[in-house]
């Protein structure tokens, strides 16, 4: 196909668009995107499967909701009563003469000791392990939302280098036919060595800006391969339409139910109940003792001797609490009211978060609408406009490479803004806990192997 590119009314250039010399980097580019999709041999990967993937199995909420198993165990556990001892012993036996049966008070014992602590310990040491619990599988949810936002953005930058690099290589034939024509223009006399210079430097800075594209797609495909594996080789899809997030006052009163609130509430429990124990140490804990004597031999009388019951009780007293039970108190108390105040400033470090990141998703979305109803349309316009005067006579070939690199980075920057608002409505997810798309779920829902990978 051939272009026509007139400098006044007697030049016309003839130039076919296959003769570039910038074409080749084209093609390799095009044909290394096509060399990556071969390779992966699947359907473009969607945010929904990513998704999925990456939260399926997730070595660590895994780990913290397999803590959070065990201590629930450790509740029941510390809700029971110690293991009781049992005591066999021979007591009294003459060491300088008789034996076992001769004198009276030599006797076999069989015993069993049980220890019981002050009131409430008990209560109070389970009530801190299953407050654990809760409060590392808050974490576990609090890290599965951590992983879904760190695979929502690390796919959105995938998306955004695709969707880039096409833009470039949409825009390269066009620079290069640029190229093409200021040199054949240079030629015959029609244009000075600056207008071709500024040719080749804007073509060249397009290659650079390649290269810049392809690396930024090879670190988001890195990210993205540590939450779905190999998966991340894969192209990405194109965005699908996203639930609108809730209303502010919706997104606010979900801030109380965010697992990273409830694990910090959840400490506080845990401190609470370590203050019970402190307080439970000021009651002594008491031991009961039961042992059966067995005495062998008999009495003058000829009758034989009797055996032995023996019950006694133990009791700690705890007279001198200063230096331990006063201070392990006072410790309990400073580490809740330290608990207290994280949670506190968690509540408001989240609430900050929300409001600030409500505000750049709204901000976003008034720029797109500046850039739909007049920023792209006028850049384009624009270059058509330097075009059209060039042609004319009445602009320089400057303007022209000017206004289509101004529409390509017009362009580049309404794409950069479609993914910063994306990014915006992922990080409210994050705090309202919602879903930005029904596929995940359904696709969980009839997926017999939800864990394969993508």
């Amino acid at each position: 196909m051939a272009l026509y590119f007139p400098k006044g009314p007697a030049w016309t250039v003839h130039l076919a668009p296959t003769r570039v010399a910038c074409r080749p980097l084209t093609r390799i580019a095009a044909g290394l995107l096509l060399a990556a999709n071969a390779a992966a041999g699947a359907e473009p990967l969607t945010l929904a499967e990513a998704e999925r993937v990456a939260l399926c199995a997730e070595p660590g909420a895994l780990a913290l909701r397999e803590e959070a198993a065990a201590l629930d165990e450790l509740a029941i556990a510390a809700g029971a009563l110690p293991d009781p001892q049992i005591r066999i012993g021979a007591a009294n036996l003459p060491i300088e003469g008789g034996g076992f049966r001769t004198e009276g008070m030599t006797h076999a014992q069989l015993g069993l000791r049980q220890a019981f602590p002050p009131g409430g310990v008990r209560a109070a040491a389970a009530r801190r392990e299953s407050t654990r619990a809760e409060q590392r599988q808050a974490q576990a949810e609090e890290r599965a939302r951590t992983v879904l936002l760190g695979t929502r953005n690390a796919w959105l930058d995938r998306f955004l280098a695709s969707r880039s690099r096409q833009l470039v290589l949409d825009a390269r034939p066009l620079f290069a036919d640029l190229v093409a024509i200021t040199r054949s223009l240079y030629t015959v006399g029609d244009a000075d060595q600056q207008d071709l210079l500024r040719a080749e430097l804007e073509s060249s800075q397009l290659q650079a800006r390649l290269v810049a594209i392809e690396q930024q797609d090879a670190e988001a495909r890195a990210t993205l391969r540590r939450w779905i594996g190999d998966g991340a080789e894969r192209a990405v899809a194109a965005l699908s339409n996203w639930q609108p997030p809730p209303s502010m006052d919706e997104l606010t009163a979900s801030v109380g139910e965010h697992p990273r609130l409830v694990a910090a509430t959840a400490a506080t429990a845990v401190a609470d109940a370590a203050m019970a124990l402190a307080r439970a140490s000021y009651r002594p804990h008491w031991t009961l003792d039961a042992a059966y004597s067995y005495r062998d031999g008999g009495l003058p009388d000829g009758s034989s001797r009797p055996d032995f019951l023996s019950v006694s009780a133990t009791l700690s007293v705890p007279l001198f609490p200063a230096n331990r039970q006063d201070r392990a108190l006072r410790a309990a108390q400073g580490r809740h009211r330290a608990a207290q105040a994280l949670r506190d400033d968690v509540r408001r470090e989240l609430r900050a978060e929300l409001l600030r990141e409500h505000g750049r998703w709204l901000d976003a979305g008034r720029r797109l609408q500046v850039y739909r109803d007049a920023v792209l349309g006028q850049s384009r316009a624009n270059a058509e406009a330097a075009l059209a005067a060039y042609r004319s006579e009445t602009g320089d070939f400057a303007e022209v490479m000017r206004g289509y690199i101004n529409d390509l980075e017009v362009r580049l920057a309404h794409l950069a803004l479609r993914v910063d608002r994306r990014r915006s409505h992922a990080r409210l997810a994050y705090f309202g806990g919602f879903e930005l798309t029904g596929e995940r779920a359904a696709a969980n829902a009839s997926d017999e192997r939800p864990c394969a990978s993508p």
